[in-house]
């Protein structure tokens, strides 16, 4: 198995006190048997900045010195950009020239270059592996490196221990690391991952048995991968991890709800999981729901809120 609960639980004690333990809220609107997880709260805005700090805490002083390097459309590169700061590490991004412009900045804030060369998700790729032979840094992925797996699965211990009854974990879910480490940090547990129907990396890869190629197109960016990691695809078969898709319309109504209802301003891809719940999709249970992801451009959310 390429990330166990062992793995989580030695990163929940390397990254302790590093970031926020987010709260999770019970939500009488959506049911009475509902829990939040309300990771929109962490460092950076997403639940990224855990499997960043497990992953350059494994670093040694020469990989280090050469510099580490990203790939995102901007949760990842945030949290990547901030961590790299925090431990003195140069940090270059590889961005898409679709990314949103609030992510790009923010990045550019906490210190990081960013490339925005490509100009989509396939062509970023192919630039990443051009600057690691170039440079030599250090890639730290955003969703298929075992440490960066394990530290995302931190969050699943602390919602655990906030709502011990929780049956099933729903998961937002775009290349599959956050919903690996959760799995492997809930292995008695039922684990769902939630996708757009317009981005849908993870469910193809589980009708697959292998990695696919998709082109995400979902309002859900925060989501857009394209395609599964190979070790978090590994960990999410040996888990019986569970697929479920969700429309576009289904997204922006839960957007609605989470903002108007719940009063977590979210990006739609923090939204997903809750669009489950709202369209009957979650099944039965107590349910434990993942809302990640606090980085949305004020232009989309008034968008969003505008179509209600």
């Amino acid at each position: 198995m390429p990330v166990t609960r062992d793995d989580v639980l030695a990163a929940a004690a390397r990254i302790r006190g590093r970031v926020h333990r987010t709260p999770t809220f019970s939500s009488h609107s959506l049911g009475e048997r509902v829990w939040l997880k309300a990771e929109l709260f962490q460092k950076t805005g997403s639940f990224k900045a855990r499997g960043v700090l497990n992953k350059l805490a494994s670093l040694s002083a020469e990989e280090k010195a050469c510099g580490v390097i990203g790939i995102s459309a901007g949760n990842h590169a945030q949290a990547l950009a901030w961590g790299a700061a925090a431990e003195g590490i140069d940090c270059l991004v590889v961005m898409y020239a679709s990314a949103s412009p609030a992510k790009v900045a923010a990045t550019r804030h906490y210190g990081a270059a960013v490339d925005l060369e490509a100009a989509d998700a396939v062509e970023a790729f192919a630039r990443l592996d051009e600057h690691i032979r170039e440079t030599g840094r250090t890639l730290v992925h955003p969703f298929d490196d075992p440490l960066v797996i394990a530290g995302q699965g931190t969050l699943a211990l602390e919602l655990l221990e906030d709502a011990p009854e929780i049956e099933t974990i729903l998961v937002p879910t775009g290349g599959g690391g956050l919903v690996a480490g959760i799995a492997a940090a809930a292995p008695d547990r039922r684990v769902v991952a939630v996708e757009p129907e317009r981005s849908t990396a993870v469910h193809d890869a589980l009708a697959a048995g292998r990695s696919v190629p998709v082109t995400p197109d979902s309002i859900a960016d925060g989501l857009s991968g394209p395609f599964a990691g190979e070790t978090a695809l590994a960990v999410l078969q040996a888990h019986d991890v569970e697929s479920v898709l969700v429309t576009e319309e289904e997204i922006e109504e839960a957007f609605r709800f989470l903002y108007l209802r719940a009063k977590l301003a979210c990006e739609p891809a923090g939204a997903v999981g809750v669009a489950a719940v709202l369209a009957g999709k979650a099944g039965d249970g107590p349910v434990g729901v993942v809302v990640s992801g606090g980085n949305v451009a004020a232009e989309t959310a008034a968008a969003i809120m505008a179509r209600q």
